[in-house]
């Protein structure tokens, strides 16, 4: 095969990756707490190009074939935590966090089983018994690890702190969650994330601001932008494709052909 195509093609198989991921991003630019993700490319490896095993230069011998470029590779996606934007909505519940953390959540898969997940999305509610959920309909976790319920008949008051007031006492405190490494998060969903072995917690130090939501962390017009560099670089790739089938088409149809 010739290294050009498998360049072009591993370029193409690249470029439609980040395709992808830029088309979520810019799906979810609407969606609560959402953090963007990126992704990444890698060279193979110039180790990978040698002769082994090959009786031309001995069985025990390893010889470079030189500096090649065997085409591109597919690297990892990560996410960006940076802080979104803030959006006003003025419901007591609709809560928004400005630092590191997250909101403790407690999950119930299709199963019936639960977990501890976390989240950046705060557009909360209050179910009929006064149990405060998420969107999805799972439990928002206290520091004591425990449901937070309030009665629906009396205002609200949530400091920055995550204490839930009602009648100027205490009902519960919000539990913030961090983790010292955000590399061994992973993301489940849109906007849930759970730890993955190696993660460990830290303290959050974050403030709970009441009446806000934080927005995805993405400008619209720099997705597009960056989607029509990668739409143009999968074109060019196209192209070189094309030009080697075309003299490929040459070499085998007109070169070889006896007059």
């Amino acid at each position: 095969m010739l290294k050009g195509l498998y360049t072009a093609y591993t370029g193409m198989l690249n470029e439609q990756h980040r395709m992808d991921t830029l088309t979520n991003n810019l799906a979810n630019a609407s969606t609560v707490g959402y953090k963007k993700e990126g992704a990444t490319s890698q060279s193979f490896s110039d180790l990978l190009t040698v002769k082994i095993k090959d009786a031309s230069v001995g069985i025990r011998n390893v010889q470079p074939l030189g500096y090649n470029n065997p085409g591109v590779k597919i690297g990892e996606n990560y996410t960006d935590f940076s802080q979104g934007s803030f959006r006003i909505t003025d419901n007591t519940y609709d809560l928004a966090l400005s630092g590191n953390g997250f909101f403790t959540v407690e999950f119930t898969n299709k199963a019936g089983e639960t977990s501890t997940m976390y989240t950046r999305a705060g557009q909360f509610t209050l179910t009929r018994e006064g149990y405060l959920v998420t969107t999805e309909g799972d439990y928002v976790l206290s520091t004591n690890n425990t449901r937070i319920q309030v009665d629906t008949l009396k205002d609200t008051v949530i400091d920055e702190g995550g204490t839930i007031y009602q009648d100027g006492r205490a009902v519960a405190t919000i539990r913030l969650t961090d983790f010292e490494d955000y590399n061994y998060l992973e993301k489940y969903g849109e906007s849930y994330y759970r730890p993955v072995e190696g993660a460990t917690f830290a303290p959050a130090d974050a403030e709970v601001h009441s009446g806000y939501l934080e927005m995805a962390n993405m400008q619209v017009v720099s997705e597009m932008v960056n989607l029509i560099a990668v739409t143009r670089a999968y074109e060019s790739n196209q192209k070189v494709i094309q030009t080697y089938d075309s003299s490929l088409e040459i070499a085998v149809n007109q070169l070889g052909r006896v007059q």
